[in-house]
């Protein structure tokens, strides 16, 4: 008999194929996000869950989850969406898939910072649109990108992908990090003690922080009140890291000159205002989203599961801090 393993959205074909190969799966073939009763019903009996962001792995999950379960492995970096302390309590182990989306979310965030800086939403819009009435002076002026001072808040790996790319752009790169990195993984980047520091050479402002305690809705009124006028925000780290009101505020006032966005708060239900603006440059969460990169991470989740169900120690195991 293979070891059962639930799977709560739908996986590459390779690494759906990959699972069938090794386990009893029971699939959401539907590939709606599913809630918590339906997580636990899909679990009833499995050895192993294999779930995604946004499925709500709280406490009272794991007070319901059947003792057949032995591992939890989420098909992502991030693992805001589960409790990890509850999950010690039970005795759970958890598995995530860091080291292969950093370039992808990168790539992404450089996507961000363009369009939104060059105004490429709303260009393509009037192509699409045939509004477009042929090249003039005054059209779509945007703002430069190449020179200019770029701020980062958190340097990890995605962080850092971010400030080695704008290297080839000369900007003029400055980070908040919860500590100093190494010379050599600074890529000629200035660090910051503080946040506060930080914020006054932010021309554009690039979000890489985990969505914590301390840092939802850490972007506000009074975190961009200190930023240039005219900066751009760039956010490929979660959604509930920006209060949607007050950035939309800015983007209104001018505050912000335009934001770039690739997560939301309660996506897909966005804050409306975001879709009415102009000057926002919005992407589905689209960060890892190429074929190389979901593909290696379907390969880290169940390398976890494989690892765990084989009584071997797991080799991307997440605790609680």
């Amino acid at each position: 008999m293979k070891p059962v393993l639930a799977i709560t959205r739908r996986l590459p074909a390779d690494i759906e194929a990959r699972a069938h190969a090794s386990y009893d799966v029971r699939l959401n073939e539907g590939d709606a996000p599913l809630d918590r009763d339906a997580i636990l019903a899909l679990a009833n009996g499995a050895d192993a869950l294999l779930v995604s962001v946004g499925d709500p792995i709280d406490a009272a999950f794991f007070d319901a989850l059947p003792k057949s379960v032995k591992i939890i492995a989420t098909f992502s970096v991030g693992t805001d969406h589960i409790d990890l302390a509850a999950a010690a309590r039970k005795g759970i182990v958890i598995g995530n898939t860091p080291g292969v989306l950093t370039d992808a979310t990168a790539d992404i965030a450089w996507l961000l910072l363009l369009g939104a800086a060059r105004r490429a939403g709303e260009g393509e819009a009037e192509i699409r649109t045939a509004s477009w009435r042929g090249w003039r002076p005054t059209h779509m002026i945007g703002t430069q990108v190449t020179g200019k001072k770029l701020g980062i808040i958190g340097m990890g790996r995605i962080g850092q992908a971010v400030a080695k790319r704008a290297r080839g752009f000369d900007m003029d790169v400055h980070y908040y990090n919860r500590k100093r990195l190494p010379a050599d993984l600074e890529y000629g980047a200035t660090y910051h003690d503080s946040i506060d520091d930080l914020l006054p050479h932010c021309q554009f402002l690039s979000l890489h922080c985990p969505s914590t305690a301390e840092t939802r809705g850490m972007v506000n009124t009074t975190l961009l009140a200190k930023l240039p006028k005219g900066a751009i925000l760039v956010n490929t780290a979660r959604g509930d890291v920006v209060n949607d009101g007050d950035v939309i505020a800015a983007l209104k006032s001018g505050q912000l000159a335009a934001a770039g966005l690739d997560v939301f708060a309660g996506e897909p239900n966005i804050a409306p205002d975001y879709r009415d603006l102009p000057n926002t440059f919005l992407l589905p969460h689209l960060g890892s989203a190429t074929a190389e990169t979901r593909t290696a991470m379907g390969t880290r989740a169940l390398d976890n599961i494989d690892a765990c169900l084989a009584g071997k120690d797991v080799p991307f195991a997440v605790t609680a801090n």
